[in-house]
């Protein structure tokens, strides 16, 4: 998905509260924040008279840059930005259905809020993700992971297993920041929105069999489109599902005959399966996750600073225009295999607590 415009008409954050549902109310503490310093404002005693009278309620707060009322004025903007918090635990309990009307308000509301890199933040949930996926030594099937001779479970179906010989393990790297999902096009006219710059693109199999009839009459074709990416890797899950095992060798082959420049790195199913385990406990628990959280989290254990363009998994923008779910077609996930307001939700909190940093507004021409 392409970054889209997110500038609003909203009212200025420090005149009104953080939006509440029926379902969640703030603490006393943030409601009443304004109230708190308003009446810290009408304790007079000791004050004289004329000093009472610019601080009356009739008389307007200064507005001089070093004023009390910029310092009110920030200090609602941080209490507002502190309760984010809370309407993130009101959609995260959600049963029933989403409303993209609650997310789209809680993205005004974020998009208010000044973002700051929290390396504490950072290395806590860095430290959490890499104890239970460990992306360093699992990310990929490399040989150091997977010796010859061994069984492979595969992720999803786990009663499964392939033996790895010798011909199946020469194609795995001896050792395992950008990257793009799917094989999107990165040439012509959207260059300049999506660049054309990447050493990571992810494969997902049935695009080889769909767009390119399994590479038999549309190899040219499949070479002709990946040449674009230079010396990326492909990254493809080829234990997964055991239908995706031919397809994915044979992109291996292909590109080795081909002389190719790209070369194919193959998801670990292990890794696979533990991240869907970590984020199953922070209620992400559709059948599968997506490329994007999935890429994302490897991110997170792999880089220092991680930013992430395009993630828009709804069907407009903060002005109503309407958006495609990708930025080159509109083709949906299947119904039910992903849960892609779930998953922003945690990316939105990650941004909140300063670990990555989302952008939701035009990136700018450098």
């Amino acid at each position: 998905m392409r970054p889209r415009s997110s500038a609003g008409q909203i009212r200025p954050a420090w005149a009104r509260t953080f939006w509440a549902t029926a379902e969640t109310r703030l603490p006393a503490e943030y409601l009443m924040a304004g109230l708190v310093v308003e009446e810290n404002r009408e304790d007079t005693r000791g004050t004289s008279a004329a000093l009472r009278t610019l601080r009356s309620p009739a008389t307007p707060a200064p507005r001089a840059t070093n004023s009390t009322y910029l310092n009110e004025k920030s200090l609602r903007l941080t209490e507002m930005c502190k309760s984010l918090k809370y309407g993130f635990k009101s959609l995260s309990n959600k049963t029933k259905r989403y409303s993209e009307g609650d997310y789209l308000q809680m993205i005004t509301n974020i998009q208010n809020c000044p973002w700051r890199r929290q390396a504490e933040e950072y290395e806590n949930f860095r430290a959490t993700l890499t104890s239970c996926c460990d992306a360093i030594q699992n990310f990929v099937v490399s040989q150091n992971n997977t010796p010859v001779g061994t069984n492979m479970t595969y992720e999803v179906e786990s009663k499964k297993q392939i033996p790895i010989r010798e011909n199946i393990f020469h194609m795995f790297p001896v050792v395992s920041n950008n990257g793009w999902c799917n094989l999107p096009p990165t040439t012509g006219n959207i260059s300049k929105d999506v660049g054309s710059k990447t050493n990571l693109v992810t494969v997902n199999p049935s695009i080889i069999t769909l767009k390119y009839g399994n590479l038999k009459e549309k190899k040219a074709v499949f070479l002709e489109d990946i040449a674009t990416y230079g010396d990326a890797f492909l990254l493809l899950p080829a234990f997964s599902f055991r239908a995706n095992t031919g397809t994915s060798f044979k992109v291996y082959y292909t590109l080795k005959e081909s002389k190719a420049r790209q070369k194919v790195l193959f998801f670990h199913p292990k890794y696979l399966k533990h991240l869907a385990l970590f984020w199953r406990t922070k209620g992400v628990t559709a059948y599968r996750l997506s490329t994007g959280l999935m890429i994302t989290s490897v991110a997170v254990e792999l880089c220092a600073n991680v930013k992430l363009y395009g993630f828009w998994p709804f069907s407009k923008t903060l002005e109503d225009t309407p958006v495609s779910h990708h930025y080159y077609d509109n083709t949906l996930p299947k119904r039910g295999f992903h849960q892609m307001p779930r998953e922003y939700n945690q990316i939105l909190q990650l941004h909140v607590k300063g670990i990555l940093k989302l952008q939701f507004s035009k990136c700018e021409l450098a």
